[in-house]
Order: structure tokens, then C-alpha cells, then sequence
């Protein structure tokens, strides 16, 4: 006999907010537990357009990102979800009124969000199946680029050895292009100080960005993609206009201008450590959020 839940992750990002269902599978005699993913919504709000700028959260994003809370409660009751917890990262805990959308969004929705800092959400997306890519005798750098944020963890014999979050990310990048170099300096120099003399470092990227140049790229699932290719492909990306991008490649509008500044992270990123090749288990912080919930290490 099986048991299904329905558990549910919201991501509030910079970029873009995203609900998904997860049926959790649980067998008879306490075999491994399943997770299968059931409905996934993604909504390009990009409310870092407006913290990163402004500093705070427009009226007109409040409205659609209330609205987008609506739908998704909805969704969940006609999935039959059980449980949801809903994190906003780097754009809402940046924004100056970050504290009253999120209490205006309860009272207008239920939908209870806390905003989660860069530690916090590196620790969640840990929990995910990352553990099933790692070789314990090899290193990696795991790199998630955000809308907001970067959360870079370095792996070693299969446990974490050094994380820390920047504040860098796609969006910010778009819109803070002469703010960064201080940020963008001391994220090149703690990569390369806490990676040095480690031989065979590899990458591990998570984001929208590289699981869209991952599929771009007709890789089988599981083969990484070479640093060589990843320095093409973004010269290749970079000689393109905004439209050549939406037209040729097929790309969202949300997405074909971001992929450029997220591109140019991973590619520096492996620069900086000396990795060869990067691997995309196409795993996030929903993921995360959703196995932790059930785990019982969040509420």
C-alpha cells in the first residue's frame, strides 16, 4: 500500500515567483519515500526591478504579486495540498517595506510568507537531491544564481565546507550595473581564496538560467557541460540582441535578457576555481523548501 501527500513550495524571487506541488510518495514499511512533481506555476513578477532600483516594493507589483498569491492558494486547494510553506528571498528582504507586503498579503490571501535570508536558503536548497550527484572523494562549488542573489557552497568529501551568499544577481546586474564591482570583487576573491589547491573542482549550478542553456544545449540528463562551452555560448548569447534571443532561440521575454548576466557568473565562477565542467541537477530552492517541509527541519 501507498500513502500520497500533497505538499507545496512557493518562491518568491527576484525575477519570478513559483508554486510547486509535490506528490509525496510513502510506501508500506518504511521504504524510501517519493517525490514527484506534480503542477508547477511560474510567474516573472521581477520585483527586483523595483527594490533594486527604488529601494521598495511599487503599488502596481504589490497588486500582482497579491494577485499571484490568490491564484496559487487556489490551486492549492483544488490540488488538495496539505501543507505549503511560502520563502521570499533577496528582492523582499532587500525592499525597505519588504515587512508590510508580506503582512498585507496574509491579510488580503492567507498565504503566510517569511522572508528568508541567503544562509537560510542555501541550507534549504542542501536538502534537496544534491547529495545523489556528489562523488564524496571529489570537490565541487555549488552556484545558485538568483534574480537577487548568489548562494555559492563549496563541497568537500561530501559535506559542506564553506557557503556564503552574495548579493549578486540577474536582475540586480540588469539594473545596478555600476553598484557591483565592490560585490563582484570580494565574490571573485572568495572564490578563488577558499578553492585554492583543490585539484578537479567542479561546478554545481542551479536557476532558471542554466537549466534553460542546459536544455539549449541537448545534453543527456546527468553529462555536465564543459567550460569551453560555456565561455562559447555565452560569447555566443552576448553577440545576440534582446530580440534575435526571444526570436531564434525561442526564449521568454523574462528570460532573454537575464540569461546573459547569470551566464557570465557561471563562466567566471569556473574561472575562478579552475573547474572544467559544471553539472545541472535541475533542482532549486522549491525543491528544497518542499523536502524540507516534510522533513520536519522547517515550518
Amino acid at each position: 500500500m501507498i500513502e500520497i501527500k500533497k505538499y507545496a513550495a512557493i518562491d518568491i524571487g527576484s525575477n519570478a515567483v513559483r508554486l510547486l506541488i509535490t506528490d509525496v510518495i510513502e510506501k508500506d514499511g518504511g521504504a524510501s519515500v517519493k517525490f514527484k512533481k506534480s503542477a508547477l506555476v511560474r510567474v516573472p513578477i521581477r520585483l527586483g526591478e523595483d527594490t533594486f532600483v527604488h529601494g521598495e516594493i511599487s503599488e502596481k507589483k504589490i497588486i500582482r504579486l497579491t494577485d499571484a498569491m490568490n491564484a496559487f492558494q487556489l490551486l492549492m486547494s483544488i490540488h488538495g495540498v496539505e501543507k505549503y510553506k511560502a520563502c521570499a528571498t533577496s528582492a523582499m528582504r532587500d525592499a525597505s517595506n519588504g515587512d508590510y507586503v508580506i503582512d498585507r498579503i496574509l491579510k488580503k490571501t492567507g498565504v503566510k510568507i517569511d522572508i528568508i535570508d541567503g544562509k537560510i536558503e542555501a541550507q534549504i536548497i542542501a536538502t534537496t537531491d544534491l547529495g545523489e550527484l556528489l562523488d564524496k572523494t571529489k570537490s565541487y562549488l555549488y552556484v545558485d544564481v538568483g534574480g537577487g542573489s548568489t548562494e555559492m557552497t563549496i563541497y568537500k568529501n561530501g559535506e559542506i565546507n564553506k557557503s556564503k551568499s552574495f548579493k549578486m544577481g540577474t536582475v540586480r546586474m540588469l539594473n545596478q550595473k555600476d553598484n557591483l564591482r565592490e560585490e563582484w570583487a570580494q565574490m571573485k576573491n572568495w572564490v578563488k581564496t577558499n578553492t585554492k589547491g583543490i585539484k578537479n573542482m567542479s561546478l554545481i549550478g542551479s536557476g532558471g538560467n542554466i537549466n534553460k542553456i542546459y536544455k539549449m544545449s541537448g545534453r543527456t540528463d546527468g553529462s555536465p557541460l564543459s567550460y569551453i562551452y560555456m565561455r562559447a555560448n555565452y560569447k555566443y548569447l552576448k553577440a545576440m540582441t534582446y530580440d534575435e534571443r526571444i526570436s531564434e532561440l525561442d526564449l521568454n521575454q523574462d528570460r532573454a535578457d537575464v540569461i546573459i548576466p547569470a551566464t557570465k557568473i557561471y563562466v567566471s565562477a569556473m574561472k575562478w576555481s579552475e573547474a572544467r565542467k559544471i553539472y545541472v541537477p535541475k533542482i532549486g530552492l522549491s525543491d528544497g523548501i518542499v523536502k524540507s517541509l516534510y522533513a520536519g527541519i522547517i515550518e
